[in-house]
């Protein structure tokens, strides 16, 4: 993701962001749906990673480690889900 904090740069990171979360989306939707023990795994796993980002992140919000200014905020949050997804789409695409 570009590192631009600007708020344009921001909202076009969130849109990449989001393009990227639809293709994990969708690799999901076709694994889950192919059904089986790995349709089950990756159904669990998502849940649990889901619960384990949002916990992560609301920790740092709570401990200062997302900054202090709104750019700031966003920038990190923003990253710290990028890194989440790009794993998964990594995973996913092989």
């Amino acid at each position: 993701m570009a590192r631009s904090d600007d708020w344009f740069g921001l909202s076009m990171d969130a849109w990449r962001l989001g393009v990227e979360a639809s293709t994990v989306i969708a690799l999901r939707t076709i694994k889950i749906a192919a059904g089986g023990p790995d349709a089950q795994l990756e159904a669990t796993r998502m849940i649990e990673e889901k619960i384990g980002a949002s916990l992560e992140l609301q920790s740092k919000a709570m401990t200062g480690g997302l900054g202090f200014t709104p750019q700031s905020v966003a920038r990190q949050t923003l990253d710290h889900y990028h890194k989440k997804v790009r794993s998964n789409r990594k995973r996913l695409s092989k």
